[in-house]
Parts: C-alpha cells; structure tokens; sequence
C-alpha cells in the first residue's frame, strides 16, 4: 500500500499547486522542471509515516491533513473532500434518496428516531418517535458517529435493511427489516398558518429541489387565506446559488437584480436577475434571521432588503460573500475552491472577517439557532448529512479588521451596511431559557418522560395543555432521575420562567409524536421571540410594500442622490 499512497500524494499536491497557481500565488514554478518541494514534502509523508514515536499514522490521514493545512492559508472555505464527503456532497444536491423515510437525532448520547415520515418505509414497519436505534444490520450503533449511523441506514433502492429497536416499555428488542425506497429530502420543513391570515414558512437548506418546494407552500398557503408571511431562514446554512436565485425570485419585482458575483477571470463576473416567471409575493413578509443564517440564505435576505419588499428580523447574519465551485479530483476525491465574491442588490459585500479562525467559527455556535432545542439543531434525515459542501456553496472572504462598515442604500433610501453579514432591520436576540431547563435539554429529559413514565390522558388535540398534576410528576421524575437536587428543584421553581419553558418543552415532545413534527414544532413556538416580534412587525412590513408598490407605479422615482459610501 505504500506505493499507492505515495503517488496519491504526488498527484494531490500538485493538483492542488496547479489550482493555486491559477488562483493566483505560484507556489511552485511549474514547468521549471523544479520539483525540489514535491520531493521534500513526500519525503516529510514518508518520515512521519516511518518514525512518528507516539502511535501509528496512516500515510492517507498525513496526506489528508497536509492537504486541509495548505488550503487554509486561501480562506476558511476552501477545502479539499475526501470520496466519502464529496460523495456526500453531491447526494445532498439531489431532490431524494433511498432510505426508511425517519428523522433520527442523539438523545441522551443514543441514536434515536424522532419521528417517522408518514407513508414511508419505517412508517409503515411501525417505527415510532422515541425508538432508540440499537443495531443496524447487526451492527451497534453506539460506536458509530450520527453520520456513518445514517449512512448505514441508506443503500440502493429495493434492498434491506434490518434495525434493532429499543422501545420504552418493553423488555425486548424489536428487530424490523424495511425495504429502502425513495425519499424526498425537503428543505422546505415546516409549513402552515401561525395565525390567522399568517403563513409561516421554513426553509433549512438550500437544494436542488428548494426553489419548487417553495412555490408549491406559498400556493398552499394562499389556498388557506394568507395574507401576510414570515419565511425564517434561521439556522439556515446556504447552498446552491442557483437555489438562491429562485428562491428570491418568488419575492423581488421583475427583472430586478437578485445578485452579483465578480471574482478574477472574466467568466465569474455574472449578474443575476428576477426572470419574471413567478409573480412576485406581493404580500407583508418579515424574513427571520441569526448568526447560523448564511451564503444563500443572506443572499434571498439582502434581496429582500434591499429591494424594499420586506422587513429582515433576528440577528445578524454570519457574513459570507464568497462563491465555491467544486472540482473533481482523481481517486474521487473533490476540491472546493473560491472562485467569486458576491454581492446584493444595492453593491453590498457581506462580507465578516475571518483573520481569526477561532473567532470565524465559533461565532455561529454561539449564534446560529433555528428555535428549536440544542439537541434539534442536529436533526437529521436518514442521508442528509450535516457538514457537507454542495456544488456552488457562498462562502465568505476576510473583512478589513478595525474598518468601518461601507453604508448602502435600498431602493427606497433606506440605510444597509456592508460587511459582517445581513443586518436586520429590526436586531431581536432569543431570550434564554432558565440554566435548570438548559440542563434538562442536554439530557434529554423532557424528550424521555413521555416515553418513560406515559403521556397524560386526553392528548387528542392540539388545544391539550399541560395539567398542573402532570408537571408535578415531571418534577418527582426529574428528582428521581438525578437531574435536579429536591432542594435546588424547589429555588428554581421561584422563578416562573422554569414552569412556563418545562410545559413547553413537554408539549413539544408530546405532539411530535402525537400529531407530528409540525405540530411540535408549533408548539415550541411560544418560546420564540424573535417570532413574536416578527409578528408584531407585519404591519410595519405591509406599510413598507405599500412604498415599494408605489415606486414601481407609472411615475413613481427612486430617491435621489443616494450613493454607496465607501
């Protein structure tokens, strides 16, 4: 193996010389016949394989690394993928898979089914919310990461899969073998009417398929009398520009530009317009944002705000103005590599320093939230894998540190800033839940109760509450389980927030099972404040595209004298 392995390096690192070469640093004087640094470096490959004293090192995890380590000194984004992420990556792109058609997700450190999606293949083998997924094909799930779990939970279409299910109140394991089939992957996760004349739509990807499934909700939705909308792009990471495009292409006025890319060759300079083949919304919208909101999302959200047709809400958004187009290497491997930056309608780069990687990354950590809970945020769908690249993925160039944001106008005059991300128009930070809630989410406390120790009577509706008898055998459960000290149970509980967020928190987990994901998710809503003040800003929203409807009328003219201040 030590020969293949070799040559991989050589052909890696030249490839990759070659592609920085291009992109602008000769790194190697190709052509020379001075392949002095080609030899070094696998001479370092071949020293650290031979004699690094502290364990074994494979020659593909130094090739690998080495690799990661000179793509970074271009920017964060730029990154060599390995067979099994480009792999990945170019799965994700597609509209569906085949799998069993379940949401899983880590509860309590064990791999879980969250729900099934009705008329599925799970669905229809009787998985059920709350299934810990205890083998796979014999194999236990315990040593698996959630990823290789869910990729083991795929294959090709027609063939078998068997899991061993621990389910809460048996004594045995229940061993199910379901014939994968074709899944939609739906980036489109939550639709329906928040209230009344009110449409609510989530968005949480950016896929090949995102663009026609938001045409078909805000159709859905204007069937069921809506007449406002809030989109929520929270937590949303971004991915393929052209999605991007006709996502916003559903918003802004005809031919009105959507995006700009411009990067060194002639070919990346492209300017992206609204083609008129849908009829613009027309309606109040308020788009809701964070810090885990970026690339395509800040794209349909610097549109949005630029173009004066709605109002953007939340936090600030993570900041990437860089396009990635992705190569194909030898050994099926692939290179994501900077090609563009882009820009939003009114000559905004969005874009957010990065100097510091540190800082760069776990900025979103700390902002990025979609409202649901922290073991939410890593929902999967058996196949569709977090962290992955997709073909044309925004990402983002380095800010100039200590400079003061460039001010922009919108079409109505309106002030925007450029770098550091989408800045809404309204900044609504999420109000914290109490520490003793927090802990119990980590633990998957609220998520077990019901499974445990049964639901409450009388859950046959959406309109069921919480009874005062049923929290309080929460709380005994909770002492009884060691969460929480019968003493420090009883100070918190001062604190009224700890009651309201834990009735909540068990609606949520009931109705997921009960009624759905949807209905969970609605139900978590109450604790949303950014939503809530989302709502209240629609009529803000409607007067404001009664401005931007009167500009676009025979006479109406765009404020004068308005440029970008650089």
């Amino acid at each position: 193996m030590k020969k293949p392995w070799r040559n991989l390096a050589l052909v890696l690192f030249i490839t990759a010389v070659l592609v920085g070469g291009l992109a602008g640093g000769h790194l190697l004087a190709v052509g020379s016949g001075e392949l002095a640094p080609v030899r070094e470096y696998t001479d370092l490959i071949e020293a650290a394989h031979a004699h690094y004293a502290v364990s074994d090192v494979a020659y593909r995890d130094l090739i690998y690394a080495s690799i990661g380590g000179m793509l970074r000194s271009l920017d964060p984004h730029t990154s060599f993928l390995p067979p099994v992420a480009y792999d990945s990556m170019r799965e994700r792109q597609q509209s569906s898979f085949y799998g069993l058609g379940i949401y899983v997700g880590t509860r309590n450190g064990r791999l879980t089914v969250i729900s099934p999606i009705e008329g599925t293949p799970g669905y229809e083998k009787g998985i059920r919310a709350g299934d810990i997924i205890h083998l796979i094909d014999g194999e236990p799930t315990e040593e698996m990461s959630p990823n290789e779990a869910i990729r083991n939970l795929k294959g090709p279409k027609g063939t078998d899969v068997t899991v061993t299910l621990l389910r809460p109140g048996l004594d045995e394991p229940l061993v199910v073998t379901v014939t994968r089939a074709e899944i939609p992957q739906e980036t489109v996760r939550h639709v329906h009417m928040v209230k009344p004349g009110v449409g609510y739509v989530l968005v949480n990807d950016f896929s090949r398929s995102t663009g026609g499934e938001l045409e078909r909700a805000l159709a859905n939705l204007r069937d069921q009398g809506m007449e406002r909308l809030v989109l929520d792009l929270r937590g949303n990471g971004g991915g393929l520009l052209e999605q991007a495009i006709g996502v916003s292409d559903q918003f802004v006025p005809h031919g009105s530009t959507i995006v700009e890319t411009r990067g060194r060759i002639d070919s990346s300079h492209q300017t992206y317009r609204s083609t008129g083949r849908h009829e613009p919304l027309g309606l109040p919208l308020v788009v809701l944002v964070d810090g885990g909101s970026a690339s395509a999302s800040e794209i349909v959200s610097g549109a949005v705000q630029d173009h004066d047709v709605g109002l953007v809400v939340g936090a600030s958004t993570w900041g990437k103005g860089l396009v990635q187009t992705v190569y194909e290497l030898s050994y099926g491997a692939g290179l994501a590599l900077t090609t563009a930056r882009y820009y939003t309608p009114s000559g905004r780069l969005i874009q957010r320093d990065y100097s510091s990687y540190w800082d760069y990354y776990t900025e979103y950590d700390a902002n990025g939230s979609n409202g649901e809970d922290a073991t939410e945020e890593d929902l999967l769908l058996d196949g569709l894998l977090d962290g992955d690249v997709p073909d044309g993925l925004l990402e983002a160039p380095p800010a100039p540190s200590g400079e003061e944001r460039p001010v922009f106008y919108t079409d109505l005059g309106r002030e925007v800033f450029g770098g550091g991300g989408v800045t809404p128009d309204y900044v609504i930070e999420q109000d914290e839940p109490p520490a003793l809630i927090w802990r119990l989410q980590s633990r998957s406390g609220f998520h077990r109760f019901p499974f445990e120790v049964g639901n409450q009577e009388g859950v046959e509706s959406t309109d069921w509450q919480v009874p005062d008898e049923y929290l309080e055998r929460f709380w005994e459960w909770a002492v009884e389980e060691e969460f929480v000290e019968a003493g420090e149970l009883e100070e918190a509980r001062e604190d009224p927030e700890v009651d309201r967020h834990a009735r909540v928190r068990l609606r949520y987990e009931i109705f997921n099972t009960a009624f759905g994901l949807t209905e969970g998710y609605k139900a978590q809503t109450e604790l949303d404040a950014q939503l809530a003040r989302a709502l209240e800003l629609l009529d803000e929203a409607d007067e404001l595209l009664d401005r931007r409807l009167d500009l676009d009328r025979p006479g109406g003219s765009r404020p004068s004298g308005l440029v970008a201040q650089q």
